[in-house]
């Protein structure tokens, strides 16, 4: 049985490497754009034509451009932002399905076009 939650073997191993090479560059220092956040219409879709830009590999640039975080970013009235509460995360894969990131992520990673 194939359905979205079930990956073959050389897809979760191919995950599991580029998520620890995404991993390396936020821990190496890599600058991302944390700010301003995506919480209107305008922000969101400047964020995301920027990344339409970019060629699907360019892994540093959605990094810094989506401005990741390895922590959950505090939002607004509190709310803790992370990708396990995105509604783009696939909770099985520990991936970002969002059509311009499509990357394998952390839980507790952020990123500024978080969406409950």
């Amino acid at each position: 049985m194939n359905d979205e939650t079930t990956v073959s073997p050389e897809q979760a191993a191919a995950d599991d490497a580029l998520r620890a090479r995404l991993r390396e560059m936020l821990e190496n220092g890599l600058e991302t754009e944390v700010e301003p956040r995506a919480y209107d219409d305008q922000t969101i879709q400047a964020i995301v034509a920027r990344l339409q830009e970019r060629p699907h590999d360019d892994y540093e640039n959605k990094l810094k451009i989506a401005g990741f975080t390895l922590q959950p970013w505090q939002g607004e009235d509190d709310i803790e932002e992370a990708c396990e509460t995105c509604m783009y995360y696939v909770v099985h894969r520990r991936f970002c399905e969002l059509p311009e990131l499509m990357l394998p992520v952390e839980p507790e990673w952020s990123c500024r076009l978080w969406r409950i």
